[in-house]
């Protein structure tokens, strides 16, 4: 009998032969890897946000707002807000000099609009951002809970929802000092029934799963399942809502500020349309007086409205929001 021949051992310089030890991935940490699943998941949100046209045109609208923001001090200094060094005369139609002509005072409206981003944006966003956590903190405990304590909760959320947020709001900065913390406050604090009831029927959803059974069953706290089950499942949510609040909260800064409710130290927005109406812009037909902070709202609104339509859409894709 012959014996079998025994195949050759590969050699180690052959190509396609490595040791196990190259072949094996070397092990990851849970930060590590966690911080992995955070790209790949962003990554993954990405690709599917750039398919919305809509809210690529939002997306760039705001980066757009955002540089001329950032840039104001640069490009149009802090000087433009004063009175007596005023470059033109007052109500000077739109010319080679002033674009969008001056204002009663004389100063250069387009200075004066570009200036105004900042508060208008640095308003509506603290004012959403403090209107969701409320929202959120309020969503989370009520369904979470459950009892007399959300009752009692969901019958405040009721009673800020029948009345009106804008009169709440109005009522808020006429007993309170005119100031931009004040403005933040009043559109905060009446301004977040919403995702309130958003985040607990989210919450209840989420707590009926068989997964938060088992966290219970191993010992789980309150503030465990609340902070590492329910929160991060409610947070796409919570974004989606903050990116619409901010719309919300640009438009009620801007009604606020032109009923003069507003802070009469800085330039908004909406107080260029207040010192408008007090000059009589609309009843002398001075209409670049008016025209450019109203697109200037407008604008904002629609681009947050549409990157919030967008994010709502591709992470809860049943909405079947039209791209």
């Amino acid at each position: 009998m012959t014996a079998e021949a025994t195949p050759p051992a590969p050699e180690t310089g052959a190509p396609g032969a490595e040791a196990p030890e190259a072949r094996a991935p070397e092990a990851a940490g849970p930060h590590a890897l966690a911080w992995q699943r955070r790209r790949r998941s962003a990554a993954r949100f990405w690709r599917q946000y750039r398919t919305h046209r809509a809210g690529l045109v939002g997306l760039t609208a705001l980066v757009l707002f955002a540089l001329v923001a950032l840039t104001a001090p640069l490009t149009v200094g802090s000087d433009v807000a004063a009175v007596t060094t005023a470059p033109g005369g007052p109500l000077e139609a739109p010319s080679g000099e002033f674009p969008l002509g001056t204002d009663r005072f004389g100063r250069d409206l387009l200075g004066l609009v570009v200036w105004g981003s900042r508060i208008s944006l640095l308003v509506g966003l603290l004012a959403a951002v403090l209107s969701v956590v409320i929202g959120t903190v309020v969503g989370v405990t009520s369904g979470h809970f459950r009892g007399a304590y959300a009752t009692v909760l969901m019958r405040i959320t009721d009673w800020f929802l029948v009345m009106p947020a804008l009169v709440l709001a109005i009522a808020l900065a006429t007993v309170m000092s005119r100031s931009l913390g004040t403005v933040i406050l009043a559109i905060g604090v009446t301004s977040w029934p919403t995702t309130a009831r958003l985040v607990r029927a989210q919450t209840l959803a989420v707590e009926s799963r068989p997964y938060i059974e088992r966290a219970r069953a191993l010992g789980g706290g309150h503030w465990h399942v609340m902070t590492r089950h329910v929160l991060p499942n409610v947070m796409p949510l919570v974004l989606a809502q903050t990116t619409l609040m901010i719309s919300s909260s640009v438009l009620a800064e801007a009604t606020l500020a032109f009923l003069g409710l507003g802070d009469p130290t800085v330039i908004s927005w909406g107080g260029l349309l207040q010192d408008a109406r007090e000059a009589g812009a609309v009843s002398a037909g001075d209409w670049w007086y008016l025209v450019p902070p109203g697109i200037a709202i407008a604008a904002v609104a629609l681009a947050f409205t549409l990157c919030g339509r967008a994010v709502e859409s591709v992470l809860n894709p049943r909405l079947g929001v039209a791209r």
